[in-house]
């Protein structure tokens, strides 16, 4: 019998696969496989990656598996189920001005949020159909259907259009596509037509634990039980789990602020999209483009490396004595600013040390994901614990900085790979038929002190100030 279930995360960076005992969540083992770089990727890629990760950890033993993956990415695929071109990324920006002309065509950004929650900007779906639509309109016409990049690995999983496999896909990661509603659970077919010009097949949306398929019997995990899998945060949140108060940040290639929520939120600012997530309920979330990415920017710039980079940014008083970096490297996605650029304020002779462009660096990056905070208490989300996870988050300046820009408790969890442990807890459920009662192992919260808080407003009101 089966002993295993496997989780997979594909990311915009890479593929990493755990191998989990799903009686306590224990790994026993993983790996991993780098993606290529670039906003747009052939998803042959993914597969290559994943087939050649899960070779690595062995599937004998594997008796289900599911797939978290990067939100809102556009696999447009013909009528054979081949890509018609490279998937457009979720950071993939030249979509902007098509997300701007969907919000005034339907009314305006209130619209957007009563109608699925999200307000469209550059990343979201729906704003990629437009702009292909638009300026690709050879390959819209030889489109069929659209699926996310994690509905097109478990569609592959299964044997795809060979084995005359049915797409499916979860409720997490559609509602994330600006053309499925957290508020109906349903697609909004006019919605998609609107972005498209014409309609589209789109996958089965499944139900939390449920089981989709198998295995092919040629693919990686042959007979194995197939879970729907879902969006990344989604599988972040599904693997760790939240108390009431708590918020997830996540620093990683995007920075996310996100947390569990009983009722659908509708933010008519955009800042918070309003998803659903893995297990039922919802997801109210801040992504910003610029997180961790930032930090590699600043020891680039000082000539250190991460060590030497978080040792110049501790040695700084809070405020970095008025210096102030608004670190849209990247454009933004949060505030919509996709052209925006990075920016230095407040430089003076006496401020301008090492020391303090390091941590106006981490103090910079830091106020970006605490005004995702912010937007999530403005629509009645309130957090009173930071759970720190990302790549970003192993930095010992970010985590000892992070109380000083959130004026709140912050609790930095072991390194992990959550999104992969999200998805095969997923794939226990649909394994077994009840999700599992595991969770992460939780460490020392640092509490934020009094002057930890007075510090944050006095950060804050000066990064405000130049972000505008």
């Amino acid at each position: 019998m089966p002993t295993y279930v496997a989780g997979v995360d594909s990311s915009t960076q890479a593929t990493k696969v755990v191998v989990v005992d799903p009686d306590d969540g224990s790994v026993v083992r993983e790996a991993r496989r780098a993606h290529p770089d670039g906003t747009e990727v052939d998803p042959r890629a993914w597969w290559t990656a994943l087939c050649d990760a899960l070779g690595e950890v062995g599937t004998d033993d594997v008796g289900a598996i599911a797939v978290a993956g990067q939100q809102h990415g556009m696999v447009l695929c013909d009528q054979r189920g081949e890509p018609v071109r490279d998937a457009l990324l979720w950071n993939d920006t030249r979509s902007a001005d098509a997300a701007h002309d969907l919000v005034a065509e339907l009314g305006g950004a209130a619209a957007w949020a009563d109608a699925v929650g999200t307000v469209p900007v550059a990343s979201i779906t729906a704003s990629k159909l437009r702009w292909t639509a638009r300026a690709e309109p050879q390959n819209a016409e030889r489109a069929r259907s659209v699926l996310l990049p994690h509905d097109w690995l478990t569609w592959r999983l299964r044997g795809g259009a060979r084995a005359g496999a049915e797409p499916v896909t979860d409720r997490g990661d559609a509602s994330g596509t600006g053309y499925w509603s957290p508020h109906t659970e349903d697609y909004r077919p006019d919605l998609l037509e609107l972005a498209f010009g014409r309609a589209l097949d789109v996958p089965r949306v499944a139900g939390p634990g449920d089981a989709v398929g198998r295995g092919h019997e040629h693919g990686p995990v042959p007979g194995a039980v197939v879970a729907p899998g879902t969006g990344d945060n989604m599988g972040a949140a599904l693997a760790i789990g939240t108390a009431p108060g708590e918020l997830i940040v996540s620093i990683g290639t995007s920075g996310t602020v996100f947390t569990g929520a009983a009722r659908p939120t509708a933010d008519p600012s955009g800042l918070v999209a309003g998803f659903a997530d893995a297990r039922g309920g919802y997801l109210p979330l801040v992504c910003t483009l610029n997180a961790a990415r930032v930090l590699g920017v600043g020891a680039t710039l000082l000539g250190v490396d991460p060590a030497g980079f978080d040792e110049l940014a501790l040695a700084a008083a809070p405020g970095a004595g008025g210096l102030v970096l608004v670190p849209y490297l990247e454009g933004e996605r949060t505030p919509d600013r996709p052209d925006a650029t990075g920016t230095i304020a407040g430089l003076t002779t006496a401020n301008g040390t090492r020391e303090n462009l390091a941590r106006a660096v981490v103090e910079g990056m830091l106020c970006g994901l605490a005004a995702g905070v912010e937007a999530l208490a403005d629509v009645g989300v309130e957090g009173s614990r930071i759970l720190l996870i990302g790549g970003g988050s192993r930095s010992r300046a970010v985590a000892t900085i992070a109380p000083a820009v959130f004026g709140l408790d912050v609790e930095v969890l072991a390194p992990a790979e959550y999104v992969a442990l999200g998805a095969a807890r997923q794939a226990a459920w649909a394994l077994t038929g009840a999700e599992p009662a595991w969770r992460v192992g939780r460490d020392t919260v640092v509490e934020a002190t009094d002057d930890d808080r007075e510090a944050a407003r006095a950060v804050r009101a000066a990064y405000a100030t130049i972000a505008g």
